[in-house]
């Protein structure tokens, strides 16, 4: 097998990523807008047991 193939995304991604070194660390920021957060795990459980059971045929009125 070839293991040294690369996608022309892959490739694409890589040069722009060289050239506009900016991008990674706007992105970082993003990021820890809505994902690198710290974890509350009792609020969590309490959201998880307070949620109420999905209802079958949700989508057809009744």
């Amino acid at each position: 097998m070839d293991y040294s193939y690369e996608s022309d995304h892959t490739k694409f991604m890589r040069e722009f990523l060289a050239k506009n070194p900016q991008v990674e660390e706007k992105r970082l920021a993003a990021r820890s807008v809505w994902w690198d957060k710290e974890q509350n795990i009792e609020e969590r459980k309490r959201f998880n047991e307070s949620a109420e059971p999905m209802k079958p045929y949700v989508y057809f009125g009744g």
